[in-house]
């Protein structure tokens, strides 16, 4: 056995130890407490889906970016597959699976994420207030949206009346478009004194950054409030200059932290917008269509490999181990990357298992023609692998190009089932190409020194002269 041949089954072997370790990660925690449980989609796990509406009359152009923003958004609440996309020139619907808190994923969509610091002239105002500022003098305070429930169904689209809050304008310190958004850190602790307050660092830059200095300056003592979307967040007593517009925000729940945090890093919204209706749903097709899909998976696999098996004899057996390893290696990245898994995802999977197969065949199928020619089993494993691949090359490369071409369409029109069914068939087409070329032919040479391997029947062959040969000068 080649030492080259030895540090592939070590380096295999590694790979299976780590891929074991996480799809079976007790509690679904791998290394440092990391996350690598199994993410189910909307169609298979449930959630919330939100219509929401702009404000004021708008391009369909911004709500283009408007949805973009939100979908960053939700990926900042870690929340993948969800679904964003337009519904006429003025709405955006979102599907999100899975999510812990619906109400407080509505109030980090919906927010725009303008931060500002306005001066009360020394006067405390009450945290919630809506306000009217120089930077948005007409803000528009909605009222409360009801949540429907899974067995609701929306038969009417509800009215919301937009109200303008009354009162005075206050004088905006600092514009929120000079907000550095590479400075927005996530939330941490504010110190050691505060054992329950949590803050979220910031920075201004440019005419906000100075007037925020001047200001902290000038008013040592005296109360200047943070006002996030018109409302006021804490109207906290100045204690110092706050050099370079730099500060940080804290609050008492690291929710209320992380929430400020996604709206402020993902990027403020181009209009206001206002949920129009939200609802729970159910999962269309549930725990019975995942069980199906693992039935479905299990039976195919078997079937696949009972076919290389009864065909290829020896080499169908190693294919299908190295198939059974392509299997573990595939969940294992689906929960490190994470993928979110729905059902045209594990079709994609499913179906890249037939793609894995069809590498196997065209290398086998070389194996038994070089065999035939006289070759001995050593040369014709190289030979097979090496007259194979530009075929198998050829057939993932088009492959690869249609998961691109899907995976751009299902991004451009926000539909995400489809991205879903593009990225794991991608991901399967790579890991077979890692698996028959490399697994498959490490395997085989493994086997190749063992007297029982020179057998022709083995490789569903009546002779082999190599093979004889090699048998009769041992």
């Amino acid at each position: 056995m080649r030492s080259r041949d030895i540090y592939s089954l070590i380096f295999i072997l590694l790979i299976a130890g780590v891929a074991l370790s996480i799809v079976f990660a007790p509690e679904g925690r791998w290394l440092f407490n990391r996350d690598v449980s199994i993410r189910l989609g909307l169609d298979l796990r449930g959630g919330t889906q939100v219509l929401l509406r702009a404000a004021e009359p708008v391009e369909r152009s911004v709500m283009q970016t408007a949805a973009g923003v939100i979908e960053r958004r939700i990926n900042g609440l870690g929340v993948a597959e969800s679904v964003v996309q337009l519904s006429g020139n003025d709405r955006i619907i979102v599907e999100i699976p899975g999510i812990a808190n619906p109400e407080q994923a509505i109030e980090t969509l919906r927010g725009t994420g303008k931060l500002e610091f306005i001066d009360t002239k020394g006067e405390f105002l009450a945290p919630g207030a809506i306000v009217r500022t120089t930077g948005s003098p007409n803000p528009i305070a909605l009222r409360p949206t009801a949540t429907l429930t899974e067995a609701e169904t929306i038969t009417s689209t509800e009215t919301i009346s937009p109200t303008a809050p009354e009162g005075p304008i206050y004088e905006s310190i600092t514009d929120g478009k000079d907000l550095d958004l590479n400075s927005v850190q996530p939330p941490q602790i504010a110190g050691q004194s505060l054992q329950n307050q949590f803050a979220v660092p910031f920075a201004f830059t440019g005419e906000s950054a100075r007037r925020l200095e001047q200001f902290t300056a000038a008013n040592i003592q005296r109360p200047m409030c943070i006002v996030l979307d018109n409302q006021v967040f804490s109207c906290p007593i100045v204690q110092a200059a706050l050099v370079g517009g730099r500060g940080e925000i804290t609050t008492s729940t690291r929710q209320d932290a992380e929430q400020i945090y996604t709206q402020l890093k993902y990027g403020a919204l181009p209009v206001p917008l206002q949920v129009e209706s939200s609802r729970t749903v159910s999962a269309s097709l549930g725990q019975g269509s995942v069980d199906a899909s693992i039935v479905a998976g299990v039976v195919g696999l078997a079937t696949v490999a009972l076919f290389m098996i009864l065909f290829y004899r020896l080499p169908g057996v190693l294919a299908t181990v190295a198939l059974l390893l392509y299997t573990l290696i595939s969940f294992a990245l689906y929960q490190l990357i994470p993928v979110t898994l729905t059902l045209p995802g594990i079709a994609g999977f499913i179906l890249s298992i037939g793609v894995a197969v069809d590498a196997n065949v065209l290398i086998f199928a070389r194996l038994k023609e070089e065999l035939r020619r006289g070759r001995s089993l050593n040369a014709s494993i190289d030979a097979a692998f090496v007259e194979a691949w530009p075929a198998i090359r050829d057939s993932s490369v088009a492959t690869l190009i249609t998961c691109t071409i899907l995976f751009m369409f299902g991004n451009t029109f926000g539909v995400s089932l489809i991205k879903g069914f593009a990225l794991t068939l991608g991901l399967g087409i790579l890991l077979s190409l890692f698996t028959s070329m490399v697994v498959t032919r490490t395997f085989l040479h493994t086997i190749n020194p063992l007297p029982f391997a020179q057998n022709p029947w083995l490789y569903e062959l009546k002779d082999a002269p190599g093979m004889r040969h090699a048998r009769e000068a041992a």
